[in-house]
């Protein structure tokens, strides 16, 4: 994988993860490689709406378990 696709990869995995130093470090690198301000803002995007899909999910998931569990 390309040092670029790679550091934007990681940039969105930082952003699910909610990582705060590591999106600033791979913010950097992936300046660093080559990665417009819209590739950046794009996989931002995407992580954000993954998380966030991810993140009601799991929200579900409890309600259904904690509704199980007390039946």
């Amino acid at each position: 994988m390309e040092p670029r696709t790679k550091e934007l990869a990681a940039l969105a995995a930082s952003v699910a993860a909610h990582c705060q130093p590591c999106f600033r470090h791979h913010l950097k690198k992936a300046r660093e490689a080559g990665a417009s301000e819209e590739d950046i803002e794009q996989a931002v995007e995407l992580a954000e709406r993954i998380s966030a899909v991810g993140d009601q999910r799991m929200a579900e998931f409890v309600e259904g378990v904690m509704k199980e569990e007390r039946t």
